[in-house]
């Protein structure tokens, strides 16, 4: 027996083909570079279109300002809204790696469809001395492209970090040390495609043409799709464990029929399958808690529970399966928390690009670099963070917590919540030079740019990155170690959910400001001509609210309870 359990992994992990996996043979790191460079590359097509999408929007659809900034944060928003779809169908269905596979060719074909609305004539718009005049039509067909990206998308996006993280198996206590540090690096890979898109892509859609600029990701997301099928007789796999919506119903329904029903006093007596692994597919059994003691009644076996001689599941639920609801239920406070962030976040894609965009580009008498491409100033402050993290601070923070991480997850995510401010304040106070600058010189109505580097915007997306370092990481990592084991894709696709939000978030705060503060003929905070603007104004509230998120995400840790497994 025990020459089995050395043999086989242990947490439930099966070959392709069902059969348990070989330890020997399967997993851990030999499995991770195949699927590290499928995200390097998915991450690179999507940076590709994304970095520079704002101003796409602006010069090939004619759209103003707030226009495009808010047709950006939509798509983005949907791109990840769209992974609670995918992670459902990858946790009740198909699976992890099917799943990708399957939602990885809609993505090709979105992108495809959008190089050639660039590049074909009839779907690419008429453009005069730099003047675009697209038909109603041509639109159309851009937004179908970038909405199956966001579908195709979604399939991917909750899958891939959970699926690398299955490859090391949690009942081995090397190989789930390896897991903290999976996470550190695949968002490292994840950086370095954005690294690549937003330096050399931009460059090409903005000096060479849009055509070649959306081309290039698609045939790069074609060498994604042939490095994740290449690491296939490697990895390991989690059994789909059936519809998680239909557990959390048969919970609620069964504790809201017993809701005059007493709880024991003896939590041994509320029901659970007497087998070693629990009732639910691919998962394991969950200890009781005391939190949400409601939901309890749902495991008192009562005389109704039965149908014709048969437990109900819509009468009786099993403690692993109750509990499962109550960590869900946990997580959605911390959820909620990372909404502020994602909007931070989302600012580099629109506002600071616009603030970019008048500023002095030069770099010596014969290269510019575009507004865009500071994003990867972004991506570098991330490749430097996570080596330093993941090999000098958390050893060094070891020392004195004693923990194998260093900090607490949660810890971690909230150290990335005041960065954040610190990004917003450093954003506001370069705007407050900038229109110095515009007031000093009279530069208001000036379509050139201003005598300003662009690169003083370097400061603001490097403080960003190491924000995602302890926020973005931390919270791939808490939503995977405290989702239940047969809903690890719909809770990764849950933390992706506060990118979406936070993208809405600030489509709806750009709208509210600026029909706010454009009344009685004054250009408001963010009018299309920025010099006449005070977007200083927009990123102090967005520090304000940074800091009171803060503060509530100070009293949402301190309430959370760690999930433990039999």
């Amino acid at each position: 027996m025990e020459e089995y359990e050395d043999k086989y992994t242990k947490d439930g992990t099966t070959d392709l083909r069902g059969n348990p996996s070989l330890k020997k043979n399967t997993g851990r790191w030999r499995a991770c570079p195949y699927i590290l460079a499928n995200e390097c590359c998915e991450r690179l097509a999507y940076y590709g279109m994304s970095t520079n999408l704002v101003n796409f929007m602006k010069e090939f659809l004619n759209q103003g300002n707030t226009s495009a900034a808010n047709n950006v944060t939509n798509w983005s928003g949907t791109c990840y809204i769209t992974p609670l779809l995918g992670a459902f169908i990858a946790d009740a269905y198909l699976g992890r790696y099917k799943t990708i596979a399957s939602f990885m060719m809609i993505y090709i074909m979105g992108l495809t469809l959008l190089t050639m609305t660039s590049s074909i004539k009839g779907l690419k718009p008429t453009c005069h001395n730099g003047a675009c005049d697209p038909t109603s039509a041509q639109s159309a067909v851009v937004f179908v492209a970038l909405y199956l990206i966001a579908l195709g998308t979604g399939g991917i996006k909750p899958c891939v970090s959970s699926f690398g993280a299955d490859q090391f198996d949690e009942s081995d206590e090397n190989e789930n040390k390896s897991k903290s540090s999976f996470f550190n690096w695949f968002y490292f890979s994840i950086n370095i495609g954005a690294l690549i898109a937003s330096s050399v892509l931009v460059w090409i859609q903005t000096n060479v043409g849009w055509g070649w600029g959306f081309g290039i990701p698609a045939v790069v997301m074609a060498v994604a799709v042939v490095s994740f099928f290449v690491g296939t007789p490697l990895y390991r796999h989690q059994k789909p464990g059936g519809s998680p919506l239909t557990r959390i119903a048969q919970v609620v329904v069964a504790a809201s029929r017993k809701c005059n029903v007493k709880v024991p006093n003896d939590k041994a007596l509320l029901f659970e399958v007497s087998d070693k692994e629990s009732a639910i597919e691919g998962s394991r059994k969950l200890e009781h808690t005391e939190q949400l003691k409601f939901f309890d009644k749902a495991t008192v076996e009562t005389q109704t529970d039965k149908i014709n001689d048969q437990l109900s599941p819509w009468r009786l639920c099993t403690v692993t399966q109750v509990e499962e609801l109550k960590s869900v239920v946990r997580l959605l406070p911390i959820w909620a928390s990372g909404i502020i962030f994602a909007t931070v976040y989302g600012q580099m894609s629109t506002m600071f690009v616009l603030q970019g965009d008048t500023l002095d580009p030069r770099m010596g008498p014969h290269f510019e670099i575009p507004a865009a491409s500071l994003s990867i100033f972004d991506t570098l402050s991330v490749i430097f963070w996570v080596p330093v993290y993941d090999c000098i601070i958390v050893p060094l923070v070891r020392r004195f917590t004693g923990r194998e991480r260093g900090f607490t997850q949660l810890t971690r995510m909230g150290i990335g919540l005041v960065i954040s401010i610190f990004a917003m304040l450093a954003a506001g106070l370069l705007e407050v030079f900038r229109l110095r600058v515009i007031a000093r010189h009279n530069l208001y109505d000036s379509k050139d740019f201003l005598p300003m580097s662009i690169f003083w915007q370097v400061p603001q997306y490097f403080i960003v990155g190491a924000a995602e370092i302890f926020t973005f990481v931390g919270q791939l990592e808490f939503f995977y170690d405290q989702a239940p084991d047969a809903m690890r894709s719909m809770c990764s696709a849950l933390s992706l959910t506060t990118v979406a939000l936070g993208n809405y978030l600030s489509t709806l705060l750009v709208t509210i400001v600026t029909d706010i503060t454009t009344k009685n003929g004054k250009p408001g905070w963010i009018p299309d001509n920025l010099n006449r603007g005070h977007l200083d104004y927009f990123y102090w509230l967005l520090a304000i609210l940074s800091f009171v998120n803060f503060l509530v995400y100070l009293l949402i840790a301190k309430w959370y309870t760690y999930k433990k497994t039999i």
